[in-house]
């Protein structure tokens, strides 16, 4: 359950968090826009940008209807056809050269998805660093054998899926000769109800694929997003956009610049949350735990040579002064080597 290996990083167990700003197709053909979306992503500072990346001859029938959430935000099929919706939204690869530069430009890494042949082997000539798998070719194993034959990691979503489709298709990427693999839990609704979430899915695919797991998040507001930080996501995805009132199919559902900004630093003090599961004296603690912590006190004017009873110790907060409570059963019968005054500190070397 490595994860996934990239040049100079690692996503998986053990790691920081890999967030995706997902731009998906929210540049809306204009090349401007998707620049502005890289810069925007590296400002609130993401790991990864993620577009997508396809021919629409390739991708879907002239006739083929519309998802419901299309034509809520785009209109009717009599309107606009879907098969005419995405070609406004095609990347060409002079674009994806531009959005790369840019990328490199400003320290973050770019990927993209392939929806066909074509475009998995653009991305492959391009250099992308690995491939994402949308839900919507979860099951479709030829296509995931054939990027796999390309040699580059995956990470595979998996929204509308059973988990035996989700064994499948793992079974499917790593016979085709790919270990580095982690898969998404997902739900495939734009917004995504939370309760319909399902972040525990993650726990079962980990277990049951062996995988290093994720979430692409489809739900409003921050809290599944920081449920899955806490719960061990290694990867985290979140569509944004420049402004959720443009037109387009996914900008409805997506986060605004300085939500993305707010969502990755409410990530990253989650994750500084977890800390390393070592439970031992924070830094922090060290002054508190010497003044609120109580300690052995003479409860009244001791002689030395005197066998301390238990009326003869009160346990009280003295600024760390004195034998720690957990040691009074010791400290019971055993000799003072000098005299102690009421309230004085109780020490190892004051008695015998």
């Amino acid at each position: 359950m490595n994860g996934i290996r990239l040049k100079n990083r690692t996503i998986g167990p053990g790691h920081p968090l890999f967030f995706i700003a997902e731009a998906g197709v929210n540049h809306n053909g204009d090349l401007d826009m998707a620049l502005r979306l890289v810069d925007i992503a590296a400002d609130a500072g993401v790991d990864a940008v993620k577009f997508q990346t396809f021919r629409a001859e390739n991708l879907i029938t002239s006739t083929a209807p519309k998802a419901p959430y299309h034509t809520e935000t785009t209109g009717s099929d009599e309107e606009q056809s879907w098969f005419d919706l995405l070609k406004t939204q095609e990347l060409t690869p002079a674009m994806h050269e531009a959005i790369i530069e840019r990328c490199r430009a400003r320290g973050i890494l770019f990927l993209s998805t392939p929806y066909d042949n074509e475009s998995a082997d653009l991305l492959d000539q391009l250099g992308v660093a690995l491939f994402k798998v949308a839900s919507t070719d979860a099951n479709n194993i030829p296509f995931l054998e054939y990027l796999a034959s390309k040699g580059r990691p995956i990470i595979l979503s998996t929204a509308m899926c059973t988990l035996d489709e989700v064994v499948a298709s793992a079974n499917a990427i790593r016979d085709a000769g790919v270990d580095d693999l982690l898969i998404m839990q997902c739900t495939g609704s734009y917004p995504a109800p939370i309760a319909e979430a399902n972040l525990r899915a993650m726990k079962t695919i980990a277990k049951t694929c062996q995988t290093a797991i994720g979430y692409s998040d489809h739900t409003p507001g921050s809290e599944a997003a920081i449920a899955a930080t806490a719960m061990g996501a290694c990867a985290y995805e979140k569509h944004f956009t420049l402004d959720r009132t443009l037109p387009g199919p996914d900008h409805r559902a997506s986060l605004e610049p300085d939500e993305l900004a707010a969502l990755v630093a409410a990530v990253r003090r989650t994750e500084a949350a977890l800390g390393d599961g070592v439970k031992q004296v924070m830094p922090c603690e060290e002054i508190n735990r010497g003044r609120l912590r109580k300690t052995l006190l003479a409860s009244r004017d001791i002689p030395a040579g005197t066998v301390l009873k238990p009326d003869d110790i009160q346990i009280k907060r003295a600024g760390g002064l004195g034998i720690s409570p957990d040691r009074y059963r010791d400290a019971i019968g055993c000799i003072t080597n000098k005299a102690l005054a009421e309230g004085a500190p109780i020490y190892l070397d004051d008695i015998e």
